[in-house]
């Protein structure tokens, strides 16, 4: 156990850095920790640097481990079950793909094209996005091993049960045509060797990166800004644990933007820091990372207005159901 708290310490929160920063800021800056300017430079340099190691390291491992299952494999794997349980697999594999709302539609085209249930392939759509394992990790690096385990248990369950509505529903008219036209994923991939492995997960890491530090340093900063700058007693005003709507409201403000999960975990730490409910910082981030509007516009390119609308309907209920329980029994988890 105590090996276990040292390791979760020194490598998720990895105090070693926050110690290095704090030191950077107060010698090398010149800056008081205890003031907004210097907390808000610790916050973003530490946030930043911790996330991109983490990020670039379980970027790596689940690429490598993703490696063994191209989109194909994945398919056949899919292909032999059947019902909730089909649901069940198609959520479990969409945590082991780090991929944002709008990356997984190519994938969700290829699957359906492929033959496979639209409700399983809705399972894999939510899940992708919402829960990965480098996202329980960082969750875990941020808050703690409960939150990080809980949110995952939900996400899936969010997954399956929105997949499994839209299997029973019989939906596929609400697809449009092409995508069962489409033979992107005909081919069979070919064995890869070690080093091809270890490329593909290489490529990943900057390719990801690439997608997403931008959203990052903005999420940060905004988390900066938040946790030093506005008022504890404002962000209570307007999202605090006993205002019935901050679980709607945070859910709204959160479809119109597009971020990867990344970005929005700096957000919903200093929500969390200021007296925001957990679940609403939970709502905040599952309505950016599955219901981003650029997601949803790219989806309706690939699915007829009423299977959207079914679609969005379903999460963005799920969400407020998720939001509001970890509201009330949120004290469980801290």
């Amino acid at each position: 156990m105590v090996i276990f708290s040292w390791l979760n310490s020194q490598l998720l929160k990895m105090e070693w850095l926050y110690d290095f920063v704090e030191m950077l800021v107060e010698s090398v800056f010149g800056l008081d920790m205890n003031e907004r300017i210097g907390g808000s430079v610790h916050f973003f340099i530490y946030d930043v640097v911790k996330i991109f190691i983490l990020l670039s390291f379980l970027i790596f491992t689940i690429s490598y481990i993703q490696s063994f299952f191209p989109p194909e494999r994945t398919r056949k794997i899919l292909g032999k079950y059947k019902g909730i349980s089909a649901n069940i697999l198609g959520a479990l594999l969409g945590t082991v793909t780090p991929f944002c709302s709008c990356s997984s539609i190519p994938l969700f085209i290829g699957f359906t094209s492929a033959g496979l249930p639209i409700g399983v392939t809705f399972s894999f759509l939510i899940s992708s996005p919402l829960v990965d394992l480098a996202s329980v990790l960082l969750l875990a690096s941020i808050f703690n091993w409960r939150i990080a385990i809980a949110y995952v248990i939900v996400g899936l369950i969010l997954a399956v049960i929105g997949g499994s509505i839209i299997s029973k529903a019989k939906l596929e008219k609400y697809v449009e045509p092409f995508v069962f036209n489409n033979n992107m994923m005909d081919t069979e991939q070919e064995e890869l060797t070690r080093h091809d492995r270890i490329l593909f997960a290489k490529d990943q890491v900057l390719d990801i990166i690439n997608k997403v530090w931008l959203y990052i340093l903005i999420g940060v900063g905004i988390g900066a800004l938040i946790h030093n700058w506005i008022p504890e007693s404002v962000i209570s005003a307007i999202l605090g644990q006993d205002k019935w709507y901050s679980v709607l409201l945070a859910t709204l403000v959160g479809i119109p933007m597009y971020a990867d999960i990344f970005g929005t975990l700096p957000i919903a730490e200093a929500l969390v820091a200021k007296g925001v409910g957990i679940g609403t910082a939970l709502a905040f981030m599952m309505a950016v990372t599955a219901l981003s509007l650029p997601s949803l516009i790219m989806l309706k390119k690939v699915v007829k207005t009423k299977l959207l609308v079914i679609f969005t309907g379903i999460v963005t209920v799920g969400i407020l159901i998720i939001g509001y329980t970890f509201n009330s029994f949120g004290y469980l988890f801290l």
